[in-house]
């Protein structure tokens, strides 16, 4: 298949509509309708079952138009990495991708040891918010991520084990709980009074809740001091927290393990040095 192919598909199965998918990709439809015909004869499968007022996926259709996006997303992330092997500069570098306010020491630790190493890269560093990593991972804009199970999923990467931490909730600091050794989620939820944040998804929309909507950790961090929300975060965090804060363990909370991953398809010699140096950490 042509990737050509697999784009007019992808179209036409998302927008299950000819006149609409031939409108989206800037091209008349009759080729389109052409193209897809010859799709299927090429695979031997019906793709779509078309009425005179409907476009529908067959079960052949819904698995190409799952893979189709993968391969495209797979294609395009090979031309991101490709051009950044070769800026205009002429000195190629790394991206690596982590999550604001998250892994700070160990990310500074990181970028000393590999830069001592001889042949060191220049790496650019990508903050982004929570969730994000993967996705920057996926499409190319990032060569390498700090991740953080089981918060962030590991599937489809290669990946190393870096730290394993347990998590705190995050309160006022004049809150009662704040005077406990220890809590359990129960009492996170139930004693504390206070609702926990609602971060975006992928699609940029919030869930529904009665916690405030949330874009990083700055912001977060804010709204708990003001007594508008708690938190759970990993343990580290403790070493970035305000005077006007407090952290207590949570007994029942998972724990988080925090990992440097990367495609699997990567052949890079400089990714493989960063995550050389960051396993020796």
């Amino acid at each position: 298949m042509e990737t050509r192919e697999l784009r007019y598909f992808v179209a036409v199965a998302e927008e299950l509509h000819f006149g609409r998918a031939a409108q989206r990709l800037g091209i008349a439809q009759p080729p389109l309708s052409r193209a897809i015909r010859q799709l299927e004869r090429r695979l031997g499968v019906t793709l779509l079952d078309r009425t005179s007022r409907t476009v529908t996926l067959t079960e052949a259709g819904s698995v190409l138009l799952r893979e189709g996006r993968a391969a495209l997303d797979a294609v395009e992330a090979a031309e991101r990495r490709t051009r950044r092997a070769a800026p205009a500069t002429g000195r190629p570098g790394l991206v690596l991708v982590a999550k604001a306010g998250a892994s700070g020491e160990l990310l500074l630790k990181l970028l000393d040891a590999y830069a001592a190493e001889p042949g060191a890269l220049a790496v650019d560093v990508l903050l982004c918010g929570p969730g994000q990593q993967e996705r920057l991972l996926r499409d190319g804009r990032a060569d390498v991520g700090l991740l953080h199970r089981p918060f962030d999923s590991t599937a489809g990467f290669d990946f190393e084990e870096l730290s394993t931490e347990g998590q705190v909730v995050v309160l006022p600091a004049a809150h009662p709980l704040t005077s406990r050794a220890y809590v359990r989620m129960a009492d996170v939820t139930a004693l504390s009074g206070l609702p926990t944040p609602r971060w975006p998804r992928p699609d940029g929309t919030y869930p529904d809740g009665p916690g405030p909507e949330v874009r990083d950790n700055a912001q977060l961090l804010q709204l708990i001091a003001l007594g508008r929300a708690s938190a759970v975060l990993p343990e580290s965090c403790r070493a970035h927290l305000r005077r006007d804060l407090a952290a207590v363990p949570v007994l029942d909370a998972p724990a988080v393990t925090t990992v440097i991953a990367w495609p699997p398809h990567s052949r890079s010699q400089a990714v493989a040095g960063l995550v050389q140096a960051a396993t020796r950490l």
